[in-house]
């Protein structure tokens, strides 16, 4: 990139905008999170760079390779919808288990229900990419293994926990999401009924009281 700003080498002169560079990258990525939730991520950079109003080179000015635009989709709808302070909250242990745990899954499902996330995270999967394996391993470190010691210090029915569990009411939970935008079957407008149950249920499983 030459200079602070770049020009969109598309279209006549008075449609071509001067941006500059954070602008223009933040386009580029914004744009390619909406393709590629639409076509998967086997869609090709010169359809994208239409897509956008961009030339191909203007593209790979500020992502040297496809791999390098899709990492950058990837921090933006996975990583940068991850809040820090949730793994310090799902062990609070001032707070009743029951309350943590609904107020994680109620948050985490309203950031990723969403279409552009459900539909980049299965195309990944179809594609063969690294991004939803990497995800669900970092979810997995972070989120999901701190609440299975939470699980267990608090189980009374004699039944220990194991990492299947949490990752059984993490995935029945995702897949509200799944059925609207994935396989366009009717769910719940408001699906945080649906999550509390699931969650007392899985609670009373490990002998634990649902009561908040």
């Amino acid at each position: 990139m030459n200079g602070m700003t770049d020009v969109a080498e598309t279209g006549d002169a008075s449609s071509r905008r001067r941006l500059p560079p954070s602008e223009r990258r933040q386009q580029i990525v914004e744009g390619a999170v909406a393709f590629f939730a639409e076509v998967g991520l086997d869609g090709n950079t010169r359809d994208l760079a239409k897509r956008i109003g961009v030339t191909q080179s203007l593209l790979f000015n500020y992502f040297a390779t496809k791999d390098d635009l899709i990492e950058a989709v990837y921090e933006k709808v996975y990583l940068g919808r991850l809040s820090p302070d949730w793994p310090e909250r799902l062990t609070d242990r001032k707070v009743p288990l029951r309350r943590r745990l609904l107020d994680f899954y109620t948050e985490y499902s309203t950031l990723i229900f969403q279409y552009e996330w459900m539909r980049i995270f299965m195309f990944s999967g179809l594609y063969g990419a690294e991004l939803n394996r990497r995800y669900l391993k970092h979810l997995g470190d972070v989120i999901l293994l701190p609440l299975l010691g939470e699980i267990e210090h608090e189980a009374s029915s004699g039944v220990t926990p194991v990492m299947e569990d949490i990752w059984n009411l993490h995935g029945g939970i995702v897949y509200i999401g799944i059925r609207q935008h994935i396989y366009r079957t009717p769910c719940p407008d408001d699906p945080s009924e649906a999550i509390s149950r699931a969650i007392d249920r899985f609670l009373l499983s490990f002998g634990i009281s649902p009561c908040p």
